[in-house]
């Protein structure tokens, strides 16, 4: 198959993942957990997995050819590769020998799906082996995407991603050739993918990005308008619960779901109880391992609200094993994309899923994260004044006095800095501000030619 079509209801899938040198069990099975999690986002139903431990991944088929063999059992297919060479270096170092086992599984697999990026050849053999369709990891990601999209930019980077990927398979798939196109390109264009050709691709995303262009403008006006203002940005992998603290911080409805990629579109709103100045805290999309580029190149307008930020929370699931090594993940991509100079705090998120051992054991480990979980109340407002201190930490205090000529001046002041005290005089409000710096030297040119005290 070349893409990852709509799937049935509760369709039957099968797991396969080669795990190479280096790659240690616990890693292997939280990688395979993790793709079983995108395939139940994606309504698969994974009825099994099958494993192989190689110094490399087989040339044509990824697997040794007994392996091949037992994948073909879970799907009913032939487990053979016509005129595909057998022996040699598609051979695996550990035992490949497949005898066939007394009872038939009690479901067969639909699909294939497996824990790495295949190439159109590879696709080809396994489907032709399996007699069912195969999905590679990077294919699911992108459906998943596909469907969680809801801004009209997130649609078009998802699309120009996903042409990106199905233009080197258009024809390497002997499986569901006349299957609608599933999501990729226009919804509803009704075109076959064997329809398709390279040319009209590159000129469909030509078209894409040109559309796209059109809204990171706009992104980048509303941007400067806000500039000023700082702003928090919450980064992590998916489902670490940023959704979750954003609404906890912000009181914001935006959607929380214990779901991979729940969220892929920006949302930026203010700090609740609001301070002077206001802040602003925005999610972004999560990460995951082994994201595709494309995906990471067509996200990078969203992921530069993190760029933008004064502030990066990176945020985990604390009682997920794994999250040491999905923080090194959401670490990575930042720094693709180049936000490596930005403040940072960590977030170790979920406290209330861990006991008392594990909680002492991380304080220990990360002695200046923050451990919280965004159900408890006290915990979100601690956050909050860590926030604030944060912010006014390069802050001054500053005395002036604004003739009553100027209140303009004076109503723009409590917009852009906290105002402490504030005493009606006969020339004029003496207020005291905790502001930034940057506030202050606007507050010294608004007011030139007038006389500024300070205590």
């Amino acid at each position: 198959m070349t893409h990852p079509s709509a799937p049935k209801k509760q369709s039957k899938a099968i797991l396969a993942s080669v795990q190479l040198t280096g790659v240690s069990d616990s890693e292997h099975k939280g990688s395979l957990d993790e793709l079983e999690r995108l395939c139940t986002t994606l309504g698969f139903q994974t009825i099994g997995r099958v494993t192989q431990k190689r110094k490399a991944l087989a040339t044509g088929t990824i697997f040794g050819e007994g392996k091949l063999k037992e994948l073909a059992h879970w799907t009913g297919g032939s487990g053979i590769v016509r005129g595909f060479r057998k022996g040699g270096e598609d051979e695996d170092e550990e035992s490949f020998v497949y005898e066939d086992p007394d009872e038939e599984p009690s479901e067969k697999a639909s699909v294939v799906v497996l824990d790495c990026e295949v190439t159109p050849t590879q696709l080809r053999n396994l489907e032709e082996a399996t007699g069912v369709e195969v999905l590679d990891r990077s294919g699911v990601i992108l459906e998943i995407f596909s469907r969680h999209a809801r801004s009209r930019e997130a649609r078009l980077q998802v699309e120009i991603a996903k042409l990106a990927y199905l233009a080197p398979r258009l024809r390497a798939s002997h499986v569901g050739g006349d299957r609608q196109g599933g999501g990729i390109g226009a919804k509803g264009a009704g075109e076959t993918a064997h329809e398709l050709d390279r040319r009209r691709i590159r000129d469909r995303i030509a078209e894409l990005r040109q559309q796209l262009d059109a809204i990171r403008h706009g992104q980048t006006t509303r941007r400067a308008q806000r500039r000023e203002a700082p702003c928090v940005a919450l980064v992590g992998y998916t489902n670490a619960g940023k959704s979750s603290l954003m609404r906890a911080l912000t009181g914001s409805e935006v959607l929380v779901a214990d779901k991979l990629f729940a969220t892929l579109d920006t949302t930026v709103r203010a700090l609740q109880p609001e301070t002077v100045p206001r802040i602003l805290i925005s999610d972004t999309v999560g990460f995951i391992k082994k994201l595709p580029h494309d995906l990471v190149a067509s996200f990078r307008s969203t992921l530069d609200e993190a760029l933008n930020a004064s502030l990066l929370l990176f945020t985990v699931d604390a009682s997920d094993p794994n999250f040491r090594s999905q923080l090194e993940v959401t670490q990575a991509v930042l720094a693709e994309i180049g936000a490596t100079e930005t403040p940072r705090r960590l977030i170790l998120n979920k406290k209330d899923r861990l006991s008392e051992d594990d909680i002492a054991a991380l304080q220990a480990e990360f002695p200046e994260a923050i451990l919280l979980s965004t159900r408890n109340p006290e915990d979100v407002r601690a956050l909050h004044e860590k926030l604030l201190n944060f912010f006014e930490g390069d802050m001054e205090e500053h005395t002036v006095l604004i003739p009553y000529a100027d209140g303009k001046v004076l109503g723009q002041l409590r917009i852009r800095a906290r105002v402490l005290h504030e005493e009606h005089e006969d020339e004029g409000t003496r207020v005291t501000v905790r502001a930034p710096a940057e506030v202050l030297v606007w507050l010294t040119q608004q007011l030139e030619g007038k006389k500024v005290q300070e205590d």
